[in-house]
């Protein structure tokens, strides 16, 4: 099962308002919130360098794309959905 990886903190402005519309998919898209102020070794391991970053793995784990910025409802189950 695909699964998209959302890294955001809690002092981020776009991770305050991109919250909310990822949260709203979690009946579509099956997703994680890491919160890369506690989460070190994640943001390490995929390279996350600005938030709020999403990261979409394919069923094996491997990375197919990266969305960085706050998105769009439409642009994140574009995304997801490809």
């Amino acid at each position: 099962m695909k699964k998209l990886l959302y890294f955001s903190a809690a002092w981020c402005g776009p991770c305050k308002t991109l919250g909310p519309i990822v949260e709203s998919l979690s009946g579509q898209i099956n997703y994680d919130k890491i919160d890369v102020d506690t989460n070190h070794e994640m943001s390490a391991k995929y390279g996350v360098r600005n938030i709020p970053t999403l990261i979409l793995l394919d069923e094996t784990g491997e990375t197919k794309g990266r969305l960085v910025g706050l998105q769009t409802k439409d642009q994140i189950l574009n995304f997801y959905n490809g």
